[in-house]
């Protein structure tokens, strides 16, 4: 039977573990020690994800991240009624803690009462805030499932992601020229001035339903008075139509020609790079068909609605695997303003408790 005291106390818990992107050791060495406490056989791969097994065949995949983003060391939770709350100055944690946090209590729920259930893998990842890394180099072998259950959603248990976009980043070095910037300007060529001249150039925001771009970093310069050799620009651009991507890598690329047209002595030195690959949830998709039936089981009207982010979902598809995102009690994620309901909360636990129950899919 899921305990909500329980749950509460595991979740808060797990929050208190620092774990932000790439430093997940103690937060693995904690989900080892209570996965091998259900029995289960627990591995690392090279990369530090860890993969748990019952070792039944034909199991069901249960997957959900270690890593948090920033600031999120320090986590002081506190529970207000039905929330659970940071003190303000961090994240909660609750992407996706709020995931492993049912994971662990639907496990918990099925071997006390000892009944009968499907086979079990679990896949908790690192890296998976900074460009979905963990999952990126999960070593599949490891998995024998061919469904995967993601709990890396926002909002309740029956809000599953219909679809994700294909994310591209970029990265753009410029260089000019340093000079003096009181004795001899005009020998310089600022690198910032150049790529000021470029992002003038390029969309931002919201472009369309389901596209966006952003410049999300710029590094440039080296003291006050040096005209700036160098800068680098970071952005992104995301979209779920394919079409449309291809328009925004040319309307770079012709960016990028024409600050070169401007500034011939400068050199412009660009890299995109595919993080992640978009999808559609289709009809007859088998994980998406099994919460279905779990989420109409527990009387909960399963809400389809797509996303602007990625998750480890997008790579359990590309390698083949069915998989379904859903959501797991968290609200406001990446933010200071984070929020877990705890009653939705205790419902994603339910819909893992009744998924690994099902004897069918």
């Amino acid at each position: 039977m899921i305990n909500r005291d329980r749950l509460v106390k595991t979740f808060t818990d797990l929050v208190q573990i620092d774990s932000p992107s790439g430093e997940e050791e103690a937060m693995a060495e904690e989900l080892t020690r209570r996965l091998e406490g259900f029995g289960l056989t627990v591995k690392r791969d090279s990369y530090g994800n860890l993969v748990a097994s019952d070792g039944r065949p034909d199991p069901l995949l249960l997957s959900a991240h270690m890593d948090t983003v920033e600031p999120g060391r320090g986590v002081k939770p506190k529970i207000d009624g039905d929330r659970i709350e940071s003190d303000g100055t961090t994240i909660l944690g609750g992407d996706c803690k709020c995931g492993v946090s049912a994971i662990l209590e639907a496990l918990e729920s099925v071997y006390e009462d000892d009944v009968p259930h499907i086979g079990i893998e679990v896949a908790f990842t690192r890296e998976e805030e900074i460009g979905l890394v963990g999952a990126r180099n999960l070593d599949f072998t490891m998995l024998t499932a061919k469904e995967a259950i993601v709990f890396d959603g926002e909002g309740s248990a029956a809000q599953i992601t219909s679809s994700s976009p294909t994310y591209i980043g970029f990265d753009i070095e410029v260089t000019g020229r340093a000079a003096h910037a009181g004795v001899e300007p005009e020998k310089g060529l600022s690198a910032i001035r150049i790529a000021a001249e470029l992002i003038t150039r390029l969309p931002q925001g919201r472009l369309d339903e389901e596209t966006t771009f952003n410049i999300g970093t710029i590094e440039g310069g080296s003291v006050r008075n040096t005209v700036a050799e160098t800068t680098i620009i970071h952005g992104e651009f995301r979209s779920r139509n394919i079409e449309t991507l291809d328009g925004l890598r040319v309307q770079v690329s012709e960016a990028l020609d024409e600050v070169r047209e401007m500034f011939p002595e400068a050199e412009l030195d660009d890299h995109l790079h595919t993080e992640f690959e978009t999808y559609t949830l289709s009809d007859d998709d088998a994980a998406t068909s099994r919460v279905v039936s779990a989420l109409e089981g527990l009387g909960l009207e399963p809400m389809f609605q797509p996303s602007g982010g990625g998750t480890d979902g997008n790579v359990f598809r590309l390698r083949g695997m069915s998989a379904v995102v859903v959501g797991m009690a968290d609200h406001g994620m990446h933010t200071v303003r984070e929020y877990v309901v705890i009653p939705e909360l205790v419902d994603t636990a339910h819909l893992c408790e009744a998924l690994l129950r099902q004897q069918d899919s």
